[in-house]
């Protein structure tokens, strides 16, 4: 290790080779003689780099979480239904007919977009029986048949979005995929309470689901 004393460090300091002159009453010596070119610039933009984690709050500490939001653990058996309820209104029907707050059973597969999913919630898209997906079409190859892309055109009036949600109304912070094995283009039957916005989209607030096999 090099240290302060007034001694001629060239024989101390392994990369101190220009150096010329005994270290007198400053510190440190003349640095531009000191250390190999480019040295001082490549240190500065270490610093800057190794700085950037403290100035955007990275990292992995409990100080800087980036990650995805946590997954909560929740008991599916408590959001699926035991037997399918009679007479569920299909998306269309339930875009018409439905009101704000109202009490509904919808039924529709999965899709109508390349991700129908949110996230790390329980939440997904339903589209109409009616609409074909691309797999439906004899001949067809889409390989993501659940964006409905043959029908794109009547995709706005056939679809509506699905949240499952706790006693609280509290959207589920859990995978839908994972809490009821869920895939694209299956049929289900969401049992819960109709959200509409001033577009007409629908949204069902569904506090159980039948898994059509």
């Amino acid at each position: 290790m090099c240290e302060p004393e007034q001694v001629d460090y060239r024989s101390r300091c392994s990369g101190v080779e220009n150096y010329r002159e005994p270290l007198g009453g400053k510190w440190p010596p003349n640095i531009g003689a000191t250390f190999p070119k480019g040295t001082i610039a490549m240190n500065r933009i270490s610093l800057i780099v190794a700085s950037l984690p403290l100035l955007f709050g990275g990292g992995c500490g409990p100080a800087g979480e980036s990650a995805a939001p946590p997954v909560i653990a929740v008991d599916a058996a408590r959001y699926l239904l035991p037997a399918e309820p009679a007479d569920p209104q299909h998306v269309i029907a339930a875009r018409t007919a439905s009101q704000d707050q109202d009490a509904v059973v919808v039924v529709g597969r999965i899709g109508g977009s390349r991700n129908p999913w949110v996230q790390g919630r329980a939440a997904f898209s339903i589209v109409d029986c009616s609409l074909k997906a691309c797999s439906d079409i004899p001949g067809d190859k889409c390989p993501v048949p659940w964006d409905y892309c043959c029908a794109l055109d009547k995709l706005p009036t056939a679809t509506a979005l699905v949240k499952i949600v706790d006693e609280q109304g509290q959207l589920l912070r859990t995978d839908a995929r994972q809490l009821l094995d869920l895939a694209e283009l299956q049929t289900v039957v969401v049992r819960g309470t109709a959200q509409r916005d001033d577009a007409g989209n629908l949204t069902v607030l569904a506090s159980r689901i039948f898994v059509r096999k």
